[in-house]
């Protein structure tokens, strides 16, 4: 496996010393001063979780303002290019947050949680044509290693990664990663990440077709591996039929999950693949998926500093409907309404049922739904400007003997409110 990874690592390195047949991104570099840019994020987040048929004071809400900056400078310019990078966040607890528990805000050794906390880092880069390496804290958009950023502040990973668009409509990239920290963690490696290498490729077959493939080794933890082929087809009227079949095949290393579903002494691997089909005409959009697991144990991820992030599948709410051996389907349904003279208002509702999930120490098989609902605004002029609202609902249900092993009976809501403001 080790000497895998290292093939994967120098074909990322390789790549930087090939022609290409197209115009560079270095030779395009205008400096590291003028390509510069700067914005902060000021996001208030609050979360609530009323868990239902549990005993009361169970329930989790969280009530954070955060300010997150981002600063990138642009590359020198020469052959090879040189530039730094700044990310980093302060936040503050709104209210007592006694009952907090949904990855907002961090605690302290007594259960208490931190009245205000500051994190980040940050890296140097170098870029040579179109390959560039970057050390350091980074947030990562990977299928295999993807950062959490559904929280008021993001999941960071401390390590190098390289990108390479040497080929044309071929994206390379290849990274090890060393420190991995949650976004309600305040050490850079509280996940205890020992190494994940991590590599992959994506490929624009033509306009219409797009495949890539990703694995990930977290050493002492799993190997896993993603694959995802997407074809668009164009229909009269600007309408479009979008197909995705994507899946996820992971082995775990002995007693790493966190699933209760997990069978005692024996190896944990799961196989997780889902199809959707997505029609899209004017301000709607309607999607229909399926999704499956088989193998021994339910698709986890989060906990075993893969990212918290990590599932590109298409029912995954507030529910990820991972469980072992679990069949789910769900119909979806988007509304833009800017055709409707209400321009940056866009509605999402959702149905997702799964079944046939294997119990642990059980002969039994259980089910879950889950009734989801999202509104999203932004600001169009003024000076709030840019200003977002995203205010998410999920209605969640499931037998009880599932209930006892992953999640009870839930009522969530996510309120969000971003204002970005750019520096420079």
């Amino acid at each position: 496996m080790f000497k895998k990874h290292n093939i994967a690592l120098i074909l990322g390195v390789y790549t930087a010393l090939i022609s290409t047949t197209f115009a560079s991104e270095q030779s395009e570099s205008k400096g590291f001063v003028e390509d510069a840019s700067g914005t902060v994020l000021f996001r208030n987040g609050f979360i609530q979780r009323d868990k239902k048929n549990v005993a009361p004071g169970v329930d989790n809400n969280s009530w954070v303002q955060s300010t997150m900056v981002n600063l990138e400078s642009g590359f020198t310019q020469g052959t090879i290019g040189l530039g730094v990078d700044v990310i980093g966040d302060f936040s503050f607890k709104i209210g007592d947050n006694q009952h907090s528990g949904n990855s907002m805000i961090p605690r302290k050794d007594d259960g208490s949680p931190y009245d205000q906390w500051t994190r980040g880092g940050g890296s140097i880069k170098a870029r040579i044509s179109n390959t560039t390496v970057r050390y350091g804290t980074q947030v990562l958009d990977l299928p295999v290693l993807a950062s959490m950023t559904t929280r008021n502040v993001p999941e960071y990973f401390t390590g190098a990664l390289v990108t390479s668009n040497e080929i044309n409509n071929l994206a390379l990239v290849a990274g090890k990663f060393t420190k991995n920290q949650l976004p309600d963690q305040i050490a850079s490696d509280q996940n205890q990440l020992d190494r994940a290498v991590v590599w992959g490729a994506k490929y624009k077959i033509n306009d219409q077709l797009n495949a890539s493939y990703y694995g990930v080794d977290v050493k002492d933890k799993l190997e896993r591996h993603y694959v995802n082929v997407n074809y668009q087809y164009a229909l009269a009227d600007d309408s479009t039929l979008t197909y995705d079949l994507s899946g996820y095949h992971t082995k775990f290393e002995p007693y790493t999950t966190y699933s209760a579903t997990i069978p005692e002494n024996e190896k944990t691997v799961n196989n997780i693949w889902a199809l959707s089909g997505t029609y899209k005409t004017g301000p709607h959009s309607i999607m229909l998926a399926y999704q499956q697991n088989s193998g021994n144990v339910g698709y986890d991820y989060g906990q075993n500093a893969d990212g918290g992030q990590s599932i590109y599948l298409p029912n995954s709410y507030l529910s990820d409907f991972i469980g072992n051996d679990e069949k789910s389907v769900q119909a979806q349904y988007s509304l833009n309404f800017g055709a409707f003279n209400l321009p940056a208002l866009n509605w999402t509702t959702a149905y997702v049922y799964g079944w046939d999930i294997n119990l642990k120490d059980s002969n039994d098989t259980a089910k879950e739904s889950e009734f989801f609902n999202q509104l999203s605004y932004t600001v169009q002029s003024g000076f709030a400007k840019d200003l977002k609202l995203r205010v998410r609902n999920s209605i969640y249900r499931n037998d009880q003997a599932y209930a006892d092993q992953y999640m009870p009976d839930t009522n969530e809501w996510r309120i969000f409110v971003d204002f970005p403001v750019k520096l420079f």
